[in-house]
């Protein structure tokens, strides 16, 4: 679960728009020395920023700087004595001022050619490169307005958490929970070394996001979630492997040539494409590449009304599937539409805003939001099973953050209904059965009503990375190792790039006891997101087990959640025979989190031998239905009260004995 630190919630969430709003900078060569302050700072404002320097060696140079022109949110143009001359820059501009994208500077005070007069120009000719200078921030705030509707300016805001940087809820840091927060992180780490390097299988396509050219950005979220959906219909084919969305986002298309995005994803095939959206009508433009020959054996074009967006979203992925199954042996189940969608274009514009602030889960504010257009998208369709099921995990995702008392309880149930709702819908619907199985663990504590849908996801959503990360998290909760491996690594192999998926593959292997496995998987983790959650407790805990005390201090010092890694240092000053240090740290742990900390607490006292203390912290926990209770059958830190009846009585009121 995410949750958001103090003072870092705006009053309203921000508009769904694309993580990072990206930014075409041109300038002469003669200018570059001048011009890399310029990139350097929209960087740092949080950009995504192209510039030709990104350029390898092989990239051909004028197909992919025209795709990343064309595909900006904004368009820097440099312009100085040198600049004026260049045709380049000029072409560059030209895009664009057509395209409405245009932020014109001035290094040294040079005005601008003969058709770019009329905007008015920055003047930078006493900039010196500090980034919070006045005229930087008029750059900034420039961009900002290009690049989104009312959220575009809070992305640069200093303090305020950016979509990615989510952070895992008091309440179920230990459990399941905590694995389900996997969507955003990977979107800042081009860390391609991790996959990559053998023969992509000739079934493997990666949908990457598709093109706003609407020339709104607050359109992106629709751009972005016709993409998602079209992935989702292509990963029910169970004769592809379809890559999953986060790793799929870490590109785009015009980044690098087919092949060599196709080689850094481990894909033979790449789906890509740009929506124009204009009142009611829709473009859509699609193209299937072979990485291998770099030809296209399917593209089409669709201008169509926005009430036909489902045929169309229908005719795309059937369209790709029959392509890819005539470039492979396997044709497989090609049923990839129709199941638990709607053909109601106020319901379908609504949940795709409602996933638009899901994915961004800054805070309760862009939640809440998130949970406002589910409801809308319901009450326009109340046969929409993607909307129930959604709805139900955002229920219990506020819930565990924000709930108190008898709201929890109530919240849980209120879950329930929704996600039974949508499995009664379609229940042949992957996302309907694990939203089902998760919250009936995460907010009820039910795991043998939860084994029915978490086996009939499996079953339906080999495909999935996020359904089988899930899947795998239930297993390891009822110490079933085996088949936890077998679907964490199957959420590997469709999401590398996500460090969601690493610190999950941590979290199995740390309950099934393999703790050198565990502290490879953190690696890789934060090799990717090195300020992600609960990451360097996993490593703790593992480097406990194995004796070695102080890496574990180390780790759980590192540790950006107070609630486990002060339960962390705890044990570990306790073992290095530091009493006083591992007693005020536990004395923290109680004056900030009070009964939420009841089960961290349970595994403190059953390390320190007092057995008695530990089960009665766990008793309370369970009055609580604290969330933490979900791996108590296998936390090696409860292994001292396992001898006691006691604790076989409660892993029996629990369903897990």
């Amino acid at each position: 679960m995410e949750t958001d630190t103090a003072g870092q919630e705006p009053e309203q969430a921000p508009q769904p728009a694309l993580p990072q709003a990206s930014v075409f900078v041109s300038y002469s060569r003669g200018d570059q020395k001048r011009a890399m302050p310029v990139i350097a700072g929209l960087e740092k404002a949080g950009f995504r920023v192209w510039w030709d320097g990104l350029l390898e060696g092989g990239d051909t140079f004028l197909p992919t700087t025209e795709a990343a022109l064309e595909g900006a949110d904004a368009v820097v143009v440099i312009w100085s004595k040198t600049s004026v001359a260049s045709h380049w820059v000029r072409d560059e501009a030209t895009v664009g001022r057509d395209r409405r994208r245009l932020v014109p500077l001035s290094l040294d005070g040079s005005e601008a050619p003969l058709g770019f007069r009329q905007f008015q120009l920055i003047d930078m000719a006493k900039w010196r490169g500090n980034p919070a200078a006045p005229e930087f921030q008029r750059v900034i705030r420039a961009v900002a307005g290009l690049a989104g509707s009312a959220g575009a300016a809070e992305l640069v805001k200093p303090g305020l958490v950016r979509p990615g940087s989510v952070q895992i809820s008091r309440r179920m840091v230990v459990g399941g929970g905590a694995v389900l927060a996997v969507s955003a992180a990977a979107l800042a780490a081009w860390q391609f070394k991790l996959i990559g390097g053998t023969a992509a299988p000739r079934n493997s396509v990666a949908v990457l996001p598709f093109r706003n050219l609407s020339g709104d950005a607050g359109e992106n979220y629709f751009a972005e979630g016709l993409a998602e959906e079209i992935r989702t219909a292509l990963s029910r084919n169970a004769a592809l492997k379809v890559l999953a969305p986060t790793t799929a986002l870490t590109v785009r298309s015009g980044e690098a040539a087919p092949d060599e995005l196709a080689r850094k994803l481990g894909v033979a095939f790449l789906l890509d494409g740009s929506v124009r959206r204009s009142g009611n009508m829709l473009r859509i433009a699609a193209t299937l590449t072979d990485a291998s020959s770099g030809f296209a054996p399917w593209r089409d074009q669709f201008d169509r009304q926005m009430t036909d967006i489902f045929a169309i979203q229908g005719d795309i992925a059937d369209s790709v599937a029959a392509a890819l199954a005539a470039q492979t042996a396997a044709n497989g189940n090609a049923a990839t539409t129709g199941i638990g969608g709607t053909r109601n274009v106020t319901a379908y514009d609504a949940y795709l805003r409602g996933n638009a602030y899901y994915n961004l889960r800054s805070g309760e504010a862009s939640m809440r939001a998130a949970l406002a257009q589910y409801d809308a998208a319901i009450a326009a369709d109340r046969d929409f099973a993607e909307a129930h099921a959604m709805r139900a995990r955002m229920r219990v995702l506020l819930a565990g953050d924000y709930a108190r008392g008898r709201e929890y309880r109530a919240a849980a149930e209120d879950a329930i209904t929704s996600a039974r709702e949508a499995v009664r819908l379609a229940p042949r619907l992957a996302l309907a059965q694990s939203t089902l199985g998760y919250v009936l663990v995460q907010g009820l504590l039910e795991f043998k009503a939860a084994r029915e849908p978490n086996e009939r996801a499996r079953a339906l959503g080999w495909g999935d990375a996020a359904v089988m990360l899930l899947y795998a998290a239930y297993c390891t909760e009822l110490g079933r190792a085996p088949q936890a491996k077998e679907a964490i690594a199957r959420s590997v192999e469709l999401d590398p790039l996500n460090p969601g998926v690493f610190r999950a593959e941590a979290f199995v292997r740390y309950y099934a006891r393999d703790y050198g496995g565990a502290i490879e998987s953190c690696r890789r983790a934060l090799s990717l997101n090195p300020k992600m959650g609960t990451v360097h407790s996993y490593a703790g805990l593992s480097h406990l087990q194995l004796g070695k005390i102080e890496d574990a201090r180390r780790e759980f010092q590192a540790e950006p959640l107070e609630i486990i890694g002060w339960t962390g240092l705890a044990i570990a000053e306790h073992r290095l025979g530091n009493r006083a240090a591992a007693e005020a740290a536990t004395d923290r742990l109680i004056a900030k989190f009070t009964d939420a900390a009841s089960y961290q607490l349970a595994q403190i006292y059953a390390q320190w031998g007092q057995i008695d203390e530990a089960l009665g912290k766990l008793e309370l926990a369970l009055a609580l239905g604290d969330g933490g209770l979900v791996v108590a059958k296998v936390d090696p830190l409860l292994d001292p009260l396992r001898s006691r009846p006691e604790f076989s009585r409660l892993l029996n009121r629990l369903g897990l004995a």
